[in-house]
């Protein structure tokens, strides 16, 4: 089995699941209803977001939307492009082209959400969301990322005596996330763990550039 076939067996797979959540979630819940999976430390919580992983936003209101769904795209292809050719050298290990495919199967996972599920679904607050209406909820490019993961697994208040933020309250982990964001992140700090000297052979040949 080649490099490129098992990092298809990995993107298949997990851009599948990903998309089937999120649209199970999309037609079964409505926005801000959650429910648990393991007591109070995993729940399913239905948010949307209109910018990055994790829930980040890009400023620029319409316009920054667009510009951040065309960044995706532009960036997908770019790392699709890259994992090609990643999959065809020797010498670099199977394992690197895995999570350069798990960032490719994130980068993927979310600009669908992004650029398709205005078009494809109703608004899901207040209601739960019709798929395939006349009309969506947004335009081309500018659907909201659906998340779901949330795991507030400490709950507390800062100590009095913290400069600022002394008897806030503390919760970790705040963020929700998805599937997606999930290959992004264990993609990148795995290269980071087992892979960051493989950095050094990455420079293509004259040859290989031209190809």
């Amino acid at each position: 089995m080649t490099k490129l076939q098992k990092a298809l067996l990995v993107i298949l797979p997990l851009l599948v699941a990903d998309q089937a959540l999120k649209i199970w979630i999309k037609t079964h819940m409505m926005l801000g209803e959650d429910f648990s999976v393991f007591g109070n430390w995993f729940l399913i919580h239905f948010v949307e977001n209109n910018g990055m992983a994790l829930g980040l936003e890009f400023g620029g209101g319409a316009f920054g939307k667009i510009f951040l769904s065309l960044f995706r795209i532009v960036a997908v292809a770019a790392i699709g492009w890259y994992l090609v050719r990643l999959s065809r050298r020797e010498d670099i290990p199977a394992g690197f082209v895995i999570c350069v495919a798990l960032i490719f199967t994130g980068a993927v996972g979310n600009i669908i959400d992004s650029a398709f599920y205005g078009l494809i679904f109703t608004e899901s607050w207040g209601q739960i969301a019709t798929i395939f209406p006349e009309q969506g909820y947004a335009s081309f490019l500018h659907g909201k990322v659906v998340d779901m993961l949330y795991f507030p697994l400490i709950e507390g208040h800062y100590p009095a005596w913290f400069p600022l933020i002394g008897g806030d309250e503390f919760l970790f982990f705040r963020p929700v996330f998805n599937i997606a964001d999930s290959c992004i992140t264990v993609g990148i700090l795995s290269i980071i763990c087992f892979y960051w000297t493989t950095f050094s052979k990455l420079e293509f040949t004259k040859s290989e550039k031209t190809n």
